[in-house]
């Protein structure tokens, strides 16, 4: 299976860059071409001639070079199979580079979960400390900040560059990839412009496809064209299978300064907007007939709205409606647009330019008729299941002083020794591995596929385990099974069942959970009772994470807490010690 790797170069705990370094990916590291070195039996007459050598160096490509930035980050990652907890920690090196402003831009990927990033230029023994002040997930982009001004001292910013290169155009990757602790340099063509899917953030966006090696440490480096000398884009992943070498990909300009126009517009990241409905290709003869079009008409065809964009802008537009221009760009009936003249690309191009609140202009043909054309604003993604459940906390937005973005821990709430959770991918992967999607229980990857939200609040709440106990004998087995209901109310968010069991005035707890109607019942009263028990043998400090927390106290209830916590400590990194037969 063809797999794509960031270019990030994982390290030992306690190390920078080392001989074990281990990648992540399963890429091979490619050797960088070694410096220059002095001949074996030079004499002192010959240093001048070699000084000048080095001399040599352009100044304008020095000038570059010295822009360009090793970043040693350390990571701490949720562990959102045991929400209260994190995973060990870890380091990595990568690449970053300036660019006007004191800003510093690196990869999302490179500084994700990070605790301390530390950020050495070329040639200085010191290492500064750098803060992260936005991170945009689906684009694969980072900003950092250094406090301290010296740091800038002597260091010309690196210009980005005012348009996409062109195919078979030279390119240079500076970076500090796997194989040693100077800087690299790589070359090579362009010979692809598309869209691709992101790994780190699972959307499709435009990214250029060139042949120079992006190793695992090269990413978040400027790729450079050669004339002019500016950057063309920042590498950022690479195709990892045995059919295809040499395939590395970089984030292009319109992208990285979509990303900038973000932060500076609205003081924070706020992600890319969706549209709102899915569409098929009108490719057929027999649908575009059926569909009433004539033979000069094209378009895709709106399979269905989703409801929360039904909601916000009523039936402006419905299923089956023939969608033939995105703000007066003509969309053929294979789902592209014309791009850079010569070449075709997704209409989905269009909509990645697009900001949240934005607005699009639809024409439509309803019917086999053209009817007036709609406009609907722009929100973000309706997907029921989020890539991580912590990608929408985002920064306050204000000011003039870069405010780092928040370091929220995924949320979960345990009642009578029932640990719930949201559905989230990194949790799915956290429990069934990178093949998370092949692994998964069925009814919980249905969720994640097709799931759309109803309200901006709503996701899948997860019973993700049972911590054993004489209050909740007999459900040991049941593992990751979505909740539906709480006392015959439907449950729609995490929040909403923390309210739903602290407002409860039943004798029971009663949790339905689908497909099949399976039933957990619980003492009310014996579950509360039994909870600093609980929490105390498996050394968890509160029944909730802090934000569900400050929720319950909001509505007035008291939260259980551990009672002698580490009396009777079972190994909380033990992990789920009955999995029976998981259920979605």
């Amino acid at each position: 299976m063809t797999r794509k790797r960031g270019g990030e170069l994982a390290l030992p705990p306690d190390g920078d860059a080392g001989e074990d370094a281990k990648m992540r990916g399963r890429g091979r590291a490619r050797i960088a071409s070694p410096a220059p070195r002095r001949p074996r039996g030079h004499d002192a007459d010959s240093d001048e001639d070699y000084d000048s050598e080095l001399d040599g160096e352009h100044e304008e490509q020095r000038s570059i070079r010295d822009a360009v930035f090793r970043l040693i980050v350390t990571h701490v990652e949720p562990n959102y199979s045991l929400p209260w907890q994190q995973r060990r920690q870890s380091s990595s090196t990568s690449t970053a580079f300036l660019i006007s402003g004191n800003r510093i831009l690196t990869n999302a990927h490179c500084v994700e979960n990070e605790t301390v990033v530390r950020i050495k230029k070329r040639g200085d023994d010191r290492k500064f400390i750098a803060t992260v002040v936005a991170v945009g997930r689906e684009c694969d982009l980072a900003m950092l900040h250094v406090a301290d001004l010296s740091f800038f001292e002597g260091v010309v910013p690196i210009e980005l560059g005012k348009q996409l290169p062109r195919l078979q155009d030279t390119v240079t990757v500076v970076g500090y990839p796997v194989g040693g602790d100077n800087q690299s340099i790589t070359q090579g063509v362009v010979s692809r412009i598309d869209l691709q899917e992101y790994s780190h953030g699972s959307v499709q966006l435009l990214s250029v496809q060139i042949d120079a090696a992006i190793n695992s440490g090269n990413s978040g480096g400027p790729v450079l064209a050669s004339s002019p000398p500016e950057c063309v884009g920042i590498a950022f992943q690479a195709i990892d299978s045995g059919a295809a070498e040499s395939i590395g990909y970089l984030i292009p300009v319109p992208v990285v300064e979509r990303f900038l126009t973000d932060v500076s517009k609205n003081g924070r990241y706020t992600g890319y907007a969706g549209c709102g409905y899915d569409v098929q290709h009108c490719e057929n003869p027999s649908l575009r007939h059926f569909q009433g079009m004539k033979k000069s008409d094209a378009g895709v065809r709106v399979m269905n709205v989703h409801p929360l964009c039904a909601k916000r802008d009523g039936d402006k537009l419905r299923a089956g409606d023939i969608i033939t221009h995105f703000d007066s760009t003509p969309i053929a009936n294979d789902g592209t647009v014309v791009f850079n003249r010569e070449q075709r690309i997704s209409w989905r191009y269009l909509l990645s330019q697009k900001f949240v609140e934005d607005t699009c202009l639809l024409s439509l043909l309803r019917d086999g008729k053209r009817i007036p054309d709609v406009t609907l604003e722009l929100q973000l993604s309706s997907l029921l299941v989020p890539t991580s459940p912590l990608h929408g906390l985002l920064p306050p937005g204000g000011g003039g002083a870069p405010t780092p973005p928040p370091r929220p821990t995924p949320s979960f709430a345990i009642v009578g020794g029932l640990v719930f959770v949201s559905l989230s991918e990194a949790f799915l992967r956290s429990e069934y591995g990178e093949d998370w999607e092949s692994k998964a229980p069925i009814c919980l990857m249905e969720r994640v596929v097709n799931g759309l939200k109803t309200r901006d609040s709503d996701e899948v709440v997860v019973l993700s385990q049972v911590l054993a106990h004489a209050v909740n004998v007999g459900y040991e087995t049941i593992v990751n099974a979505a909740v539906a209901s709480l006392n015959g109310q439907k449950v729609s968010d995490l929040r909403h069942l923390v309210r739903l069991a602290h407002e409860n005035t039943d004798k029971f707890l009663h949790f339905d959970l689908p497909p099949f109607g399976e039933a957990v019942v619980l003492d009310a009263k014996e579950a509360r009772a039994a909870e600093p028990a609980i929490l105390a043998q498996h050394n968890i400090p509160s029944a909730m994470s802090p934000d569900l927390l400050a929720h319950v106290r909001e509505l007035g209830f008291a939260v259980a807490a551990s009672e002698g916590a580490g009396r009777g400590a079972a190994d909380a990194r033990g992990g789920k010690t009955a999995r029976g037969r998981a259920r979605g």
